[in-house]
């Protein structure tokens, strides 16, 4: 079965508030292939069974730093250490160790510090000149204070962390030199931040890991837990960050979906779905995979030994999944979208990032009932050259 040609990925947002032209018609083919940020080759798995079947496949190794599996950017190997096994059965030994911490339970006892920080911010906003950069007032410091109190980071130090994470999440945005320093000098950070909960633990999760490392090497050495603290930093807050601004620039484009919202704040958690499906400030470049033997899909279209691939969440868009998927439906009940992966790699932090999603819409709507974008939503800027394809800005009134 022969394969289209290649196209460029990430697709464009263009318009920004518009789902890119390319996904309607990328289900036409079970395998797309694509040229990664960096020119190297990959190809994109677009249907939602694949996909729902390949994220548990032994086949596929996530293992990147061990294979040569295409680059995804030209000046930054993002996420590729081969001293990390991300492959059962290890991955899965070191994973449960992680999610652990992320219980239910858990997670729900930090939903009142998280409406304080929220009320926190959202003061801060009330008292300032309008318009307010949303970005900045609210989406991107809300879950960096959240995860960093999880993980005992010190607040004072949070900017330094944020300078560091975005310099190592760069894909085309800034220069060798500087992506280095960035990856460099967060895992130096991290590490400075481990010693210091060896010597002086707290409540927090960094330093329970800590105990499990110093305990048994064999469950959590010095490098994984390291890897650990720095993959649970980053991922709890610039795609929480990133998902925040954007759910709330697409929910303001359209006054009449905020008024639904404001008649019943009980819809809340199905619009935070809704949004997490439709309005991906993401890509599949996070499922990045390296193939060890020929694979056949359900259509019997062969993923080729030796592809690099990558697992699309532009499958949440599957008509034979989806009732009219191009549609944003906030009360849509069927909706197991895939925006935080499926099977043995799902998400550890899903849970924190609905519940700080779900505070952050209710939040906003309610304390500014008038809440409004302060410019057309087609004139908003995305984030470009970055891992994330979010918006740099989001000026709000109210």
């Amino acid at each position: 079965m022969s394969l289209p040609d290649a196209v460029d990925y990430p697709f464009a947002w263009e318009p920004p508030m518009e789902v890119p032209a390319g996904w309607r018609t990328l289900r036409e083919h079970s395998l797309q292939p694509v040229r990664l940020p960096s020119g190297d080759p990959a190809v994109l798995v677009t249907r939602y069974r694949d996909v729902k079947a390949l994220f548990s496949d032994h086949r596929l190794s996530r293992n990147t730093g061990r294979y040569p599996t295409s680059r995804i950017s030209p000046n930054n190997e993002i996420f590729n250490d081969p001293e990390i096994d991300n492959d059962p059965p290890r991955y899965l030994e070191e994973r449960s160790l992680v999610v652990r911490a992320f219980s239910a339970r858990r997670i729900e006892s930090l939903r009142p510090h998280v409406w304080e920080i929220a009320d926190e911010l959202m003061d801060a906003m009330a008292a300032a000149e309008q318009p307010v950069d949303l970005m900045e007032s609210f989406a991107f410091p809300l879950p960096i204070r959240v995860i960093c109190r999880l993980l005992g980071v010190p607040h004072e130090e949070h900017a330094k962390f944020r300078e560091l994470v975005d310099g190592f999440l760069s894909v085309t945005k800034l220069p060798t030199e500087e992506v280095e320093r960035c990856r460099v000098g967060l895992w130096t950070y991290l590490g400075e931040l481990i010693d210091a909960k060896r010597h002086h633990p707290t409540n927090d999760l960094t330093s329970e890991l800590v105990k499990i490392s110093d305990e048994d090497q064999k469950k959590l050495s010095d490098h994984q837990l390291q890897h650990w603290v720095q993959t649970l930093l980053i991922a709890g807050y610039v795609t929480t960050a990133s998902q925040i601004g954007t759910s709330m620039a697409v929910l303001l484009h359209r006054p009449h979906l905020v008024r639904e919202v404001q008649a019943d704040f009980g819809i809340v958690p199905t619009a935070v779905e809704e949004l997490l499906r439709y309005q991906l400030m993401g890509t599949s470049l996070g499922s990045l995979r390296y193939c060890l033997e020929d694979i056949e899909l359900s259509d019997g279209t062969v993923v080729p030994k030796g592809s690099t691939v990558m697992l699309s969440v532009e499958s949440n868009f599957d008509e034979e999944v989806f009732t009219c998927p191009m549609d944003l439906d906030i009360h849509r009940r069927e909706n197991n979208h895939m925006s935080f992966g499926s099977g043995i790699h799902y998400c550890a932090g899903a849970p924190l990032a609905r519940m700080e999603l779900q505070v952050s819409m209710e939040g906003l709507l309610r304390r500014f009932p008038g809440l409004r974008l302060a410019q057309p939503g087609e004139d908003l800027p995305r984030v470009e050259g970055g891992f994330l394809g979010g918006f740099s800005y989001v000026p709000v009134r109210w």
